[in-house]
């Protein structure tokens, strides 16, 4: 077992047996463990093999459960007909390393490029032949009234690509296919042999609007394999970007789902205050998104006393006119008919898909990698877990605005305690053929890291999950015997990332 942020010698992650290892998933997700991560990596010296790790979370415990198998064959029995966690992990798999996960349900590529593997493809595909994104077979329902609506993967708005494939009876509808992948640009093997002067960019830019995020995990990794120790107020002004990244998405969503049920108040008031919030990230780093804060060691800028003291002053007031602009929804009769009922996902529903972040939360579950995996700051101090029970629209809704009042809470209180002291520690080289994982409870979720080292101590594998890789079959299930009408508000309710899930 390890804790978050930690790093053990790659020889001290169990070696099971593929029956074994399978059975440990199902074990660890009968005994409520989420599956974090399961990927594949190449044996260093004989190509054909194959090791799969799984970092399962159990969020009782704060522990994260290892474990890995050797695959020697061209296939491996699918886990995904008993554990639903794992069946775009599965994919990837497939896609990545050609291994066949047999009695996989719906076998398809997820990012639609080559073999990692040259010579090894899943499915038989010839080498040269072009491999387009979206181009695949689509689940089919039908009848005399069934009808199919594709949407993307170029869109209406200013948003990234992605398809949706409805099958409908009338406005109904019977089952939604989501194909993404065109936006894959290769992040993971980027990183292989790092770390280098690139490598904090590439996590930084894993989604653009999860910056701090992902630059935090990436940073946690490094440091944990480095053995590097943060400074307290490198710590609080992580902290303080985190979540001040979290106000600026959960804000700008609110204002969103104002526009697509047409109350044009509030999606003005927060389209304006999203930039306000961002404006105070740009005040601690000169970047509103946070690019350049971060560094392992801890980060590149500090603020003085009379930054401090105008971004509490800003922070007031955002804070006040943005609780003013989102209790208008609440009041709203029309508001509250399209938010309430809308695109369900059900307690049970979300436990079998391992949905993280606002999304869980708003299905009643408890799960916040701050409390449950607690690193950095936050193992010093804790930020109460929001949730709701309905799992609609509005739950999902209503969750983010408890996120914004609590995280403001959050920020005033470390920006009054900021320590005195250093912001950046000496980076030392990293443990060789070592693994380190590092979760971040980043605005959409669960941001989870793994890296495992050569005998070199350089990136050998980089494994990344972002929350959105979790949450986008609950898009696809929210709209299940819902109106196609729907499909806008449920989406943004959402508000999942395409590059976070195409890497």
């Amino acid at each position: 077992m390890l804790v978050n942020g930690r790093a053990l010698p790659k020889s001290a992650v169990p070696e099971l047996s593929i029956t074994d290892f399978q059975r440990a998933i199902l074990d660890g997700v009968a005994r409520q463990c989420r599956v974090a991560a399961l990927f594949g990596m190449p044996d260093r010296t004989n190509p054909d093999v194959l090791w799969l790790y799984v970092v399962l979370a159990d969020d009782g415990s704060s522990r994260l459960r290892l474990g890995r198998t050797r695959i020697e064959e061209n296939s491996f029995p699918s886990l995904t007909p008993a554990c639903w966690q794992v069946h775009l992990f599965e994919r990837e798999i497939a896609e990545q390393f050609g291994r066949v996960p047999v009695g996989h349900p719906w076998l398809k590529p997820v990012r639609f490029h080559r073999s990692y593997q040259p010579g090894r493809d899943a499915w038989n595909r010839p080498a040269e032949a072009e491999i387009a994104a979206g181009v695949m077979d689509f689940y089919e329902v039908r009848g005399e009234q069934i009808h199919e609506v594709a949407v993307g993967p170029v869109h209406a708005g200013i948003i990234e690509p992605g398809h949706f494939r409805f099958q409908c009876d009338g406005e109904n509808v019977l089952h939604l296919e989501i194909a993404l992948g065109y936006q894959h640009r290769g992040v993971e093997r980027s990183l292989v042999a790092g770390p280098g002067p690139r490598s904090i960019h590439y996590a930084e830019t894993l989604a653009g609007d999860s910056t701090i995020g992902h630059a935090t995990a990436y940073c946690q990794a490094v440091e944990a394999l480095g053995g590097i120790q943060k400074s307290a107020r490198a710590q609080s002004l992580r902290a303080v970007a985190l979540e001040l990244e979290r106000l600026a998405n959960h804000v700008g969503d609110l204002g969103a789902l104002s526009g697509d049920v047409g109350f044009t108040s509030t999606q003005a008031f927060c389209g304006r205050l999203r930039g306000e919030f961002l404006n105070m990230t740009a005040a601690l780093c000169g970047s509103r998104f946070g690019r350049g804060l971060l560094c392992p060691g801890g980060v590149r800028f500090d603020p003085d006393t009379s930054a401090i003291e105008a971004l509490k002053s800003a922070l007031e007031r955002a804070e006040a006119e943005t609780c003013q602009a989102v209790e208008l929804l609440w009041n709203s009769s029309s508001v509250m008919a399209r938010f309430v009922d809308t695109g369900v996902i059900s307690r049970q529903m979300a436990i079998d898909l391992g949905m993280v972040g606002p999304a869980a939360r708003a299905c009643g579950l408890n799960r916040d990698a701050r409390q449950n995996h607690p690193s950095g700051l936050f193992r010093f101090t804790h930020i109460p877990v929001a949730t709701w029970e309905s799992g609609d629209v509005f739950a999902r809704a209503y969750v983010r605005f408890l996120e914004i009042q609590r995280s403001c809470e959050f920020v005033r209180q470390q920006l009054d305690s900021l320590p005195s002291g250093a912001v950046r520690s000496p980076v030392t080289p990293l443990a060789a053929d070592s693994m380190a994982v590092a979760l971040v409870e980043a605005w959409r979720g669960e941001a989870c890291h793994v890296v495992l080292t050569d005998e070199q101590g350089r990136f050998e594998r980089y494994k990344v999950v972002d929350p959105s890789f979790h949450n986008w079959a609950a898009v696809a299930m929210a709209l299940r015997g819902g109106q196609i009408s729907d499909f806008p508000l449920c989406n943004k309710s959402f508000n999942l990332s395409y590059c976070g899930h195409d890497l």
